[in-house]
């Protein structure tokens, strides 16, 4: 394929996406059902398709559309920096976009006008408020690091593996170069490698040294300040790598449990800790927690959530978001933080943790479960910015139990 028949293919996938759906599958089915298009061609329409939705309000604005052709023709303009001549010559038609017709060229070749700031850094206006309650003057720098395209982050896995044997095993086999690889300042066990990084054919992953794992999600699952031969439960698993970093804390020693209330979402989990040599794990089901009530020395509580801190990997989210679904998040997580507080031993640490910037989710939950749970006491809570702190957005928040 042409690069202009990219742009019209991506195009064609953005008329029809389902925000309600992964993308990356609806991608996926796109190349099943078109296989003239080769792994190369699909790399390049699936980054076009993801930085459309990056640039999802102001792409549209800068072309005067609301269409995927409208959002591909603003992302050549603000996002590539193409000048309406360059922009002019992708689209010839034929397996290419069509010629720009001339409501389409005055919109390209103005200079924008935002109808508000949220519009011009691609956030939805709604949430605009909580944008400037979290971010506290640096609004503008923490959106546009939200709409960027995520490195690649891994968790060097010390059951396994040094920093050094990682690094040397990341290029064993790959395309990836030692420069390609560094370590992420503040993060001890993270390193951080460029977008589309073939980790996954290195000998690093397939012997179980590294994770993949955002920085953030690291520094999160270190909070819990797990140790050797304690009892932990994960009360929030998911996929499990917050999971796998407790295990490799505690030295697999001690009793490690893990729960989701969609038990599917830790389908895949057995596997990933035997890869990653983790052996003190235990998959629970629901009928299983009671045993556990009074007993845990650190319940780690990550929470449901709107994910609005980790939308520059899922860009689809942020127009997926509903002030609806927002509040069923504020429930679901009053409800996780009071339930996992039930299995945890007086004096023991209650971790509860987003991947969310907004406050609405994190400093107002743990507000609201002070208000309710007296006998806890909040010892610290940390925010990450993707901007201020190179990684994904997080909130965490340790408390002790202080009493029965």
């Amino acid at each position: 394929m042409t690069p202009a028949a990219r742009l019209a293919a991506a195009a064609d996938i953005l008329n029809t996406l389902d925000l309600s759906r992964p993308v990356k599958a609806q991608l996926k089915a796109w190349g099943r059902g078109n296989r003239y298009a080769g792994s190369k061609d699909r790399r390049a329409i699936a980054d076009r398709v993801f930085t459309a939705l990056r640039y999802r309000r102001s792409a549209a604005l800068r072309a005067g559309g609301e269409t995927g052709r409208a959002q591909v023709l603003g992302t050549l303009a603000g996002v590539d920096g193409l000048s309406l001549d360059e922009i002019a010559a992708s689209c010839t038609g034929g397996y290419a976009l069509a010629s720009l017709d001339e409501a389409e060229s005055a919109a390209l070749a103005r200079i924008p006008d935002w109808p508000s700031e949220a519009a011009r850094l691609d956030w939805p206006e709604w949430l605009w408020t909580e944008a400037q309650q979290a971010f506290e003057g640096d609004t503008e720098r923490e959106l546009d690091a939200l709409r960027q395209r995520a490195p690649v982050d891994l968790r060097i896995n010390t059951l396994r593996a040094s920093m050094d044997d990682a690094i040397a095993a990341l290029q064993h086999g790959t395309t990836i170069a030692r420069d390609d690889v560094a370590p992420v300042s503040g993060f001890p066990l993270a390193l951080r490698l460029p977008p589309g990084s073939p980790v996954l054919a290195s000998r690093a992953w397939s012997d179980g040294m590294v994770e993949l794992q955002d920085a953030g999600s690291q520094a999160v699952a270190a909070m819990t300040d797990a140790h050797p031969n304690e009892t932990i439960l994960d009360y929030c698993a998911g996929g499990g790598g917050k999971t796998l970093a407790l295990g490799a804390a505690m030295e697999n020693t001690g009793r490690l449990f893990a729960f989701d209330v969609e038990a599917a979402r830790m389908t895949d989990l057995p596997q990933r800790a035997e890869r990653a040599g983790v052996t003190c794990l235990t998959l629970l089901k629901r009928d299983d927690l009671e045993a556990l009530t009074g007993t845990c020395d650190r319940v780690l509580v990550d929470a449901p959530c709107s994910g609005s801190g980790s939308w520059r990997r899922d860009p689809a989210g942020k127009w997926r978001l509903t002030p609806a679904a927002l509040e069923t998040y504020t429930r679901l997580q009053d409800d996780a933080l009071a339930v996992a507080s039930r299995y945890l031993r007086p004096g023991g640490t209650l971790l509860y943790a987003t991947c969310s910037v907004l406050r609405i989710e994190n400093e107002d939950r743990i507000a609201t479960f002070l208000d309710h749970h007296p006998a806890f006491t909040l010892k610290e809570s940390c925010r990450l910015h993707p901007a201020r702190d190179g990684c994904d957005g997080f909130f965490a928040a340790r408390l002790n139990l202080t009493g029965c």
